[in-house]
């Protein structure tokens, strides 16, 4: 059985927040290999994923192109910190 979609997203977070690397010290981050900016991408992902939690606190109810461009956000930036080196 799928999920509905005010849990898909709750998923998606949840794997977002487990994967990324948002409680590494800034020095930490910036230090060695940079292939853009991964504090940068840090930010952007920790904004896009609290701006949900919020919205789904307030039961609002995400479309599956919500969902779906979450999703595509949140490779695009992974990407981004596998070529930084923070994640494998």
């Amino acid at each position: 059985m799928k999920p509905d979609r005010h849990t898909a997203m709750c998923l998606l977070i949840k794997q977002v927040r487990d994967d990324f690397p948002f409680t590494l010290p800034e020095a930490q981050i910036c230090a060695g290999k940079c292939v853009g900016c991964a504090k940068k991408l840090l930010e952007l992902a920790d904004t896009e994923l609290s701006d949900w939690e919020v919205r789904l606190a307030n039961n609002e109810q995400p479309t599956f192109g919500d969902i779906s461009r979450l999703a595509k956000l949140c490779k695009n930036i992974r990407r981004g910190l596998v070529r930084n080196e923070l994640v494998k």
